[in-house]
């Protein structure tokens, strides 16, 4: 499990004040967390006013990066298919891995020029990322379809001997082809009544062939027979042939039909390994630029909130807690103790019904004395 508290709380004298006593308070006596400073560059705060209208924005706008680095990681999964264990190793940003890409976070100045307004950086992402989004429904639609008819095609030619194409089981040679009279049957028989078909096959109906039948494959259920008979005859000797457990397939030999279908099989299978090479590095591609952009949007709403909570001149500590399952709870209360005093209210709050609180877009159950946000990188959901 790899979850990330990410949290700011006001300098003290120093910014670096603020850290010595949260590493103090959880690492040097109890190690409760791996802590690392993260770093936000100086942004343009804007007004009060559109602070507070931004916090609600980038709260949804949070929820969908988030969405869209899902989506995009669960659709990698499905196109590795049998190489799952390879997905990690394909889910990267930036080059290095989620855990490293994060605690080692560093602005894009190129990507989110900082001499823009906090809004114009929120647009610049929302834009990015649905584009991402827009693009991954129409790759993933054009490469589904051709996945499903590749399947339709395998079922095809796999299963039982009564559905399944027989193109790749009969030859020219088991059929008596171009007669004006007679044709050949394909007859599905169970393996356990091969010695009924011997002895009845010739008398089902008038007009069989004597001696006319061949076994011309088998599974392990059953197997396919050919029986050669008068066309005035065919049903007839359908009816009996069934009556007796015997299943005649509708099935006439066509060399053109079957050449077609397997030439169908052959394009449609390269065409999928054409495509999946590159399929694999756009969703590579993409996954780092919506996992960036989602860090991004993380380390703006930490901006936006710790101004709104603990005013100006902007002056706090950005501080990414790297937790495990054991050690949360504990890790919550020496935090509510160190932080407390930032906030009195958020003690009553704790224990309240869920309420809202304006402009603070966060619901009862993750309001803290500190900002806090959860950066979860367990982005797979594997069935």
């Amino acid at each position: 499990m790899t979850e990330f508290w990410l949290i700011s709380a006001p300098g003290e004298k120093t910014c670096q004040q603020t850290w010595d006593k949260m590493m103090l308070a959880t690492t040097r006596t109890n190690n409760l967390s791996t802590n690392h400073k993260f770093n936000i560059p100086d942004l343009k705060v804007g007004t009060l006013d559109v602070l507070v209208g931004l916090s609600d924005e980038l709260a949804k706008l949070d929820s969908f990066v988030e969405s869209v680095v899902k989506k995009v990681a669960q659709y990698m999964a499905d196109v590795l298919e049998d190489s799952r264990d390879k997905v990690q190793e394909n889910l990267l940003a930036n080059g290095v891995d989620l855990v490293t890409y994060i605690t080692r976070f560093q602005w894009d100045m190129a990507k989110y020029p900082i001499k823009q307004s906090l809004k114009n950086i929120s647009e610049i992402v929302s834009k990015q990322v649905t584009q991402i989004d827009n693009d991954l429904k129409a790759r993933a639609s054009a490469y589904n379809n051709l996945k499903g008819n590749l399947q339709n095609l395998e079922r095809k030619n796999a299963g039982s001997l009564l559905t399944r194409s027989l193109a790749d089981i009969v030859k020219k040679e088991d059929f008596v082809l171009d007669s004006e009279y007679l044709i050949t049957m394909i007859v599905v028989v169970p393996k356990t009544s091969y010695a009924d078909w011997q002895k009845t096959y010739e008398t089902l109906s008038e007009m069989v062939v004597p001696r006319s039948t061949n076994l011309l494959f088998e599974d392990h259920e059953s197997g396919l027979f050919s029986v050669t008979l008068f066309r005035k005859a065919i049903d007839d000797f359908r009816l009996k042939a069934r009556e007796n457990k015997f299943m005649v397939r509708d099935f006439q030999y066509n060399e053109e039909e079957m050449k077609a279908d397997k030439e169908e099989m052959t394009r449609l299978s390269t065409d999928k390994k054409k495509q999946f090479g590159p399929l694999v590095r756009w969703l590579k591609v993409n996954f780092s630029e919506a996992f960036i952009a989602w860090i991004h949007i993380k380390a703006l709403r930490v901006f936006v909130e710790s101004v709104l909570r603990y005013g100006l001149p902007v002056n706090f500590q950005a501080m990414l807690l790297q937790t495990n399952k054991k050690t949360m709870k504990k890790l919550r209360e020496v935090l509510y103790d160190l932080y407390k005093h930032l906030d009195s209210s958020a003690a009553s709050i704790m224990d309240q019904p869920a309420m809202d609180i304006p402009g603070l877009n966060l619901s009862q159950q993750e309001y803290y004395p500190y900002v806090y946000y959860k950066i979860d990188c367990n982005l797979l959901d594997f069935k």
